[in-house]
């Protein structure tokens, strides 16, 4: 038996270590491993509705390589041509398939939540800058509220929330809260529109405050910082690897107020978990563009690019800018945390954003200032989107029309299916908490997206040939973000903290 003292300690005279409780022991094991095991669990996941894709593409389609004569006469040639030609355009998003694959393969999945590494007394000077029109003034005011408790409650106070907005938003009297309005009459050399004019115009002589050492991070009107998002912001600065970075956005946070809309989004989560996260991390290249809110940038290196894009770069500025720093030879990194979003609330607006994704992206990629080894994940991406109207309609003519394929073919397509499938689950399984619900409400959450996947795809190919045969290629569609429990005064909520 193991000479203790009253403590628990070992005596001072002994030669024995400090004992330490079997349960304690196991608790700490089980912390270290519970991230490791989570993920073993999901690639084992991952794999099996892979195999299970790939068993049944196999079994509907047939997995012989020379075709019988039989099956073939009985389509038209024409008919013949246009079936396989449909089937073989399931193979487009197979890069961004790989991508995503690796990205959930090589990272951890259920990574520990970030901790501050350094005081937050000496961290860099963090300008949080948020771009609005001005139509939704209390959901700008109240989401500033909210980020300013949580820098409060990290105890970090060298920053500012800047606001750039159109319409004046009456935002709190506070230290570090900045509201700029950008004047009607502004415009840039090129004749930038909507949110690029505004970010363009914060970085003009005389507007600029920050100097080339200081940071911005870019964020939408809806979009909520959390501890684990500011600590990895931190981090990720000091560390001086890269000179941009972007981390996960989850979208099924606090109200939910379209379930449709949520689940559709979560795939996303999974997209960020994935290709985005592999990009990042480990080719240092945003291959695939990224997304417009989270982005942490270097406040020199993005004043040197500007967002001076013109007419063109102004539906999606925030993959014109990307492309324009890779170009420059900038190198990106991935920000550990999260931040939380909402998901549009009608099914018309889910169309109307990503329409304008698809003219937005179109318009970047035929831009003659990028060059095109810049743009080849960008080429990929949109071919998979515009390929979309033609793969979709396959979920059913794989049934009424079997076709004999090449096994390769079944195979690489249930690879796909698979893929996409567990994205979607892993999506939920990252956005919804089990926690704040039900056991049985957290798993039928979790499988939810799978049977709203169908659905997403339709929207999505809407959204497409809207894209396509809209005569109106440079409109910025604005979405509602403000929901009821959101639109509620400021002046009706707890006073905030001075920080």
């Amino acid at each position: 038996m193991l000479p203790l003292d009253q403590k628990g300690s070992a005596k001072p005279g002994s030669n024995h270590k400090r004992f330490v409780p079997l349960r304690r022991q196991y608790r700490r094991v089980r912390i270290r491993m519970d991230g490791r095991l989570l993920h073993c669990l999901m690639v084992s996941l991952l794999l099996i509705i892979i195999a299970v894709s790939i068993f049944q593409a196999s079994g509907m389609i047939g997995a012989i390589t020379a075709p019988p004569a039989e099956v073939l006469s009985s389509y038209k040639t024409s008919s013949l041509f246009i079936l396989y030609l449909l089937r073989l355009m399931t193979l487009m998003p197979l890069p961004l398939t790989l991508f995503n694959f690796a990205g959930i393969v090589s990272f951890n999945t259920f990574p520990r939540k970030p901790k501050l590494r350094g005081s937050t007394l000496f961290g860099p000077f963090i300008c949080f800058r948020v771009v609005t029109k001005g139509l939704f003034p209390k959901l700008v005011r109240n989401n500033v509220t909210k980020n300013l408790e949580v820098c409060s409650q990290l105890g970090f106070d060298n920053f500012v929330f800047e606001v750039v907005t159109d319409e004046a938003v009456q935002l709190p009297k506070l230290p570090r809260v900045r509201e700029l309005i950008v004047p009607n009459e502004y415009r840039s050399s090129k004749g930038t529109l909507y949110k690029a004019r505004a970010l363009n115009y914060c970085l003009e002589e005389g507007i600029n405050y920050l100097n080339d050492n200081d940071w911005i991070v870019h964020l939408d009107e809806e979009t909520l910082l959390t501890e684990s998002s500011l600590v990895g912001i931190i981090n990720f600065i000091n560390e001086g690897k890269h000179d941009f970075g972007q981390g996960v956005i989850t979208y099924a946070d606090g109200e939910i107020v379209n379930w449709l809309t949520t689940l559709s989004d979560v795939v996303r989560v999974g997209m960020d978990y994935g290709m985005l996260r592999f990009c990042l991390k480990f080719l240092h290249k945003p291959v695939f563009s990224w997304k417009g809110s989270f982005i942490v940038s270097n406040a020199g290196v993005e004043r040197k690019i500007t967002y001076d894009f013109g007419p063109d770069g102004s539906i999606a500025e925030d993959c014109f800018f990307a492309m324009s720093a890779w170009r420059d030879g900038h190198t990106f990194g991935f920000v550990e945390g999260d931040m939380h979003e909402k998901s549009t609330f009608s099914l018309v607006d889910y169309i109307k954003q990503r329409k304008r994704w698809v003219q937005g992206i179109l318009l970047v990629l035929f831009s003659r200032v990028l060059p095109w080894r810049c743009k080849m994940g960008l080429s990929v991406m949109i071919l998979s989107w515009l390929t979309l109207p033609f793969t979709v309609p396959n979920i059913i003519l794989v049934v009424l029309f079997p076709l004999p394929m090449p096994a390769i073919v079944n195979a690489l397509c249930g690879f796909i299916g698979g893929t996409v499938v567990f994205l979607f689950i892993f999506g939920a399984i990252k956005s919804f908490s089990l926690r704040n619900m039900g056991r049985c409400q957290y798993i039928l959450l979790c499988l939810a997206p799978i049977l709203v996947a169908p659905l997403a795809m339709i929207m999505e190919s809407i959204s497409v040939i809207w894209a396509i045969f809209g005569h109106q290629n440079h409109v910025f569609d604005v979405v509602n973000k403000e929901c009821n429990s959101t639109a509620k005064d400021l002046e009706s909520a707890d006073p905030v903290e001075t920080v």
